[in-house]
């Protein structure tokens, strides 16, 4: 099975976006290049945060939340999953650097998906329980497709908290890894607290330290709280370009069937 270890950013400023990711989610970074693109890491993550260029030669070229990234055991058996879930998918070839994988792929909804057999240059020692990534929401025009997708052509396996959305007649769909929530909701949604932000929509941090933390970021930005309804997640706020991260103590995610992690 595949495991989520990457996301990327499209910044009009990648340096101060890592000050600010330094400072308040405790990150360190991996590495930088001429062109201004930086890698930082949670401990487990590759967050790369590239400076928004015509020279990237993205399809998508707002700034925020790009795509995300796969570790995989078997690179050929992945792209033998993909064209059989999509016979005219298209597969490039990456500069397997610290800023990109392999190969990319395309979802259903042609969003980049980045496929590596390494770990996306962030070493085991690395690794840390908090604060680290648990959480990543999609916002899909056919969530149902997206799922089948990640499932079938990464062995990402469905959720609880995925079938009760179907049995309540919702859009709703997450899958998991093991380590991480990855969460596909519906774009056109009544949902109280939905956001109607396409793709990517927003990543979510487990911590231990939720007042400190939240007593920063306070100080310096916004902070909601999410819907109680909402099964996951106590708290939103905005990075200093905007993109939306959820922060959790005690909720926590569902990151595997019947395995929900949490810093309480």
């Amino acid at each position: 099975m595949a495991i989520l270890r990457y996301v990327t950013y499209l910044a009009e400023d990648p340096a101060k976006l890592v000050d600010f990711y330094h400072h308040f989610l405790g990150t360190e970074e991996l590495g930088r290049t001429a062109e201004g693109d930086i890698t930082i890491t949670d401990g487990f993550y590759n967050l790369t945060f590239f400076k928004n260029r015509p020279e990237l030669g993205e399809m998508q070229t707002n700034n925020g939340l790009h795509h995300i990234g796969l570790q995989v055991d078997d690179l050929e058996e992945v792209k033998g999953r993909y064209l059989k879930f999509n016979p005219r998918g298209t597969i490039i070839q990456e500069a397997n650097d610290l800023q990109h994988g392999e190969i990319r792929l395309h979802d259903p909804e042609c969003r980049p998906v980045t496929v590596s057999t390494t770990s996306f240059g962030v070493p085991a020692s690395k690794e840390k329980k908090y604060p680290r990534v648990r959480h990543i929401a999609y916002n899909a025009l056919d969530p149902e497709t997206m799922l089948l997708f990640y499932t079938q052509v990464f062995r990402l396996r469905e959720i609880p908290s995925s079938y009760q959305r179907r049995h309540q007649g919702l859009c709703n769909r997450f899958c998991a890894d093991g380590k991480t929530n990855l969460a596909i909701h519906p774009f056109y949604s009544p949902v109280e607290g939905h956001e109607a932000k396409y793709g990517i929509n927003h990543i979510g941090v487990l911590t231990n330290t939720m007042q400190a933390t939240m007593a920063e970021l306070s100080s310096v930005l916004k902070i909601v709280p999410r819907p109680s309804t909402r099964p996951y997640a106590e708290f939103r706020f905005r990075d200093i370009e905007g993109n939306a991260l959820d922060l959790s103590q005690t909720k926590g995610w569902e990151v595997d069937v019947d395995k929900w992690e949490s810093a309480a």
